[in-house]
């Protein structure tokens, strides 16, 4: 009889950081990327960013894989609907220590820490951030959206307790106007809060929008 039999094993991952942490730096970044992309190249989009003041890290998904199939582009994806609950399990427990690990060596009271995802990593942390210990300053969904496999609508309290923004371009081929009221409306119903930002672009993130996102967490 075949059965199924889960066991730990050590992984070496991987993360990439722009700028540097110092007495000056006021925000850190947890930014996840989505679908199909590699930390590196997804970091890039944050370049516009301040970097006397912001610290931004891009862990990399655990599974990568050859985007054609056999050869060419590697690409990399946080999981898949195979084994999908011990997926979830290690990449917050993978997010968790890379945090942990930039945190120990500095003051916390000091400094904010922004969670970003974009795409399928908006998925990725919003179960994040609902099953860690770490507390976070604010949440951004990026052409993203909240996973429907769980209802953190019942996490109303712990949302509110967040600064919630949600980006999306207006020429997202992901998210048209039907799906963008869908969610608002949904969070609307639930009375969570959250501020929307639309620009003018398709699935990615764009300087001018991202200095948006920048000036209203600095604001709020």
């Amino acid at each position: 009889m075949m059965q199924q039999v889960n066991f730990k094993t050590e992984k070496t991952a991987r993360y990439f950081t722009l700028g540097k942490l110092t007495s000056k730096t006021k925000n850190i970044w947890i930014v996840c990327h989505g679908y199909a992309q590699l930390a590196n190249h997804f970091l890039k989009w944050f370049e516009s960013i301040d970097s006397e003041e912001n610290f931004i890290v891009a862990p990399e998904a655990l599974h990568r894989f050859y985007w054609k199939g056999f050869d060419g582009k590697v690409v990399a994806s946080w999981m898949t609907k195979e084994d999908r609950l011990n997926d979830i399990a290690d990449y917050v427990n993978y997010l968790d220590q890379i945090t942990l690990s930039i945190l120990q060596n500095i003051n916390r009271k000091d400094i904010k820490i922004n969670v970003l995802g974009f795409s399928q990593g908006g998925a990725t942390v919003c179960r994040w951030v609902t099953q860690s210990n770490l507390n976070f300053d604010s949440l951004t969904l990026w052409a993203g959206a909240f996973p429907e496999d769980i209802d953190y609508f019942e996490e109303r309290d712990f949302f509110n307790s967040l600064n919630l923004h949600i980006v999306i371009g207006d020429e997202d081929p992901f998210y048209n106007e039907e799906r963008v009221t869908k969610q608002t409306l949904l969070l609307a119903d639930k009375n969570i809060n959250y501020t929307l930002i639309r620009f003018q672009g398709h699935h990615k993130v764009l300087p001018i929008p991202l200095k948006e996102l920048e000036e209203s967490l600095k604001n709020s």
